[in-house]
């Protein structure tokens, strides 16, 4: 939901809070992602929303109107689908999303900067969830440290990223939130390298009656009620950053036989296939996507040192001169 500025008197919400995570786009730090950024691969190419309510304490005054389903497909343009008080929109993709080093998706919202403060904007929040078979959903922890003590208003009041973490909506409009799918790993039920859709759930941002909590059982103080056609968190769009390529299971069945072991103590030992007939480019970065070493592997054995890497976790990105790519996560000891 987003007004003029003119007809708002601004107004900063103070921060008490200790815990402190990436700030706003635009300022040194943040994560967030530009909509040009060439990192996203590819966009949400489904969109299925089930609107929640103007205010959720009064359902009587119906659900907003702003937007179509088709508002949060492709590339983020500003053009919104509102989902209001506990609106849910699951998103869907040409091929699954994987997990890569560091970021593996964005969401978009509209929010906007307070003119006074590069710092602050004007935020509606949503919990993210993923799913591998469009049936069992998993949420991202979030975790949200603005304070309770004073109802953040439908306008007005302007939020610290700082103080938020793991909810889209974080940034202001064209820049993504960031998730990162190495947060669920091991989760029964879900599969990071295989994730179909993508589940957008609004923040109730009441801190009185019907209030969202974040993973540590905090409320979340976000702007409520916003009792308008544009009510709640307004989804602009989902980029993939990790985008399976048409085939590439295929790629890594005729080219890669064997990585082991892992975890890794001093050497890998990487098999091609015998279906591989041309080198393997290989890439290792670390979990923020830095290319630490590039090599090509043209041999049946070949044998990888990390002896000199500290312990950690490791991707192995191998693509072959079509631009198929497989990549594989490594623990150093």
């Amino acid at each position: 939901m987003k007004l003029s500025l003119y007809l708002i008197p601004a107004i900063v919400m103070v921060q008490t809070a200790s815990a402190q995570f990436a700030p706003q786009a635009g300022v040194a730090g943040t994560t967030a992602i530009s909509k040009s950024s060439a990192q996203i691969k590819g966009w949400a190419s489904g969109c299925t929303v089930e609107r929640g309510w103007l205010d959720i304490a009064d359902p009587s005054k119906g659900s907003p109107t702003i937007g179509l389903n088709s508002d949060a497909v492709g590339a983020a343009d500003n053009s919104v689908i509102s989902l209001g008080d506990s609106g849910v929109a699951v998103l869907t993709f040409s091929s699954p999303i994987y997990n890569g080093a560091g970021a593996d998706f964005a969401v978009f919202e509209n929010g906007f900067i307070n003119p006074s403060n590069k710092e602050e904007a004007f935020l509606e929040l949503a919990f993210v969830e993923v799913s591998s078979d469009g049936i069992n959903y998993f949420r991202f922890p979030a975790a949200s440290y603005t304070p309770e003590t004073t109802q953040v208003p439908g306008a007005g009041v302007y939020l610290d990223a700082k103080y938020i973490n793991n909810l889209a909506g974080k940034y202001s409009g064209g820049y993504g939130t960031p998730f990162d799918l190495e947060e669920l790993a091991g989760k029964p039920g879900l599969d990071i390298n295989q994730v179909t859709h993508v589940r957008v759930v609004d923040v109730i941002g009441s801190v009185s009656n019907n209030t969202s909590l974040d993973t540590s059982g905090r409320k979340i103080n976000d702007p409520y009620p916003t009792p308008f056609p544009g009510g709640g968190f307004d989804l602009d769009a989902v980029g993939a950053i990790y985008l399976r390529d048409v085939g590439v299971d295929d790629f890594k069945n005729k080219n890669l036989t064997s990585i082991y072991p892992n975890p890794v103590a001093d050497y890998l030992n990487i098999q091609l296939g015998s279906g591989s007939d041309e080198p393997i480019s290989l890439l290792i970065t670390d979990v923020t996507g830095k290319v630490l070493s590039s090599t090509v592997l043209s041999q049946p054995e070949n044998k990888i040192s990390f002896t000199a890497y500290h312990s950690g976790i490791y991707y192995l990105q191998f693509s072959d001169a079509k631009g198929n790519k497989w990549v594989e996560r490594i623990t150093k000891l």
